[in-house]
């Protein structure tokens, strides 16, 4: 019987969970990648060390979330790129349109003997554990907010809805 340090990790599975649940609900599913050498993407379009790729049925073609690789061919500004993630580098899915997705532990490479530890380009998102579990040993399911809209406007109210009669659904035969 294996113990949960030998089992196999639960983050492919997340990630294949949280795609059918963007694909069957209509939503375009993103995946944030934590970019190193081990990251097949293209450069130009990587920013502060990481990048965000659009990983829906009608960005790519030939689409494998494997358990140790997602792979998938996609076009960069007109050009065809292979793209091959390792899925341990994975750092987020979620869904563009509202955010719901799941974020994962921050990959943190053991530094060498004889280097002293670099701070991490995402040192200030706050830290989850390394099991990726709440304190409850739930996943942590998180809404992830565009950074635009956490500016710090907590004193303002959100935009009310417009008022009047509700919108009726007319059916055309």
């Amino acid at each position: 019987m294996m113990n949960a340090l030998e089992s196999t990790s639960t983050r492919p599975y997340l990630i294949r969970a949280l795609y059918d649940w963007c694909t069957d609900n209509g939503f375009t599913p993103y995946v944030a990648v934590l970019v190193d050498e081990s990251v097949q993407v293209p450069r130009e379009y990587v920013k502060n060390g990481e990048i965000v790729l659009n990983i829906s049925f009608d960005a790519t073609s030939s689409l494998k979330l494997g358990n140790d690789f997602i792979e998938f061919k996609a076009r960069f500004a007109g050009t065809a790129r292979e793209i091959m993630v390792p899925v341990s580098r994975v750092i987020a899915i979620y869904a563009r349109e509202n955010g719901q997705g799941m974020a994962f532990p921050v990959p943190v490479p053991a530094p060498a003997e004889d280097e002293t530890p670099r701070p991490s380009p995402l040192s200030s998102v706050p830290a989850v554990p390394a099991t990726g579990l709440s304190s409850e040993g739930e996943p942590r399911v998180m809404q992830l907010v565009p950074p635009d809209a956490a500016s710090g406007d907590e004193g303002v109210d959100p935009p009310k809805p417009p008022s009047g009669p509700r919108p009726a659904l007319k059916r055309i035969k």
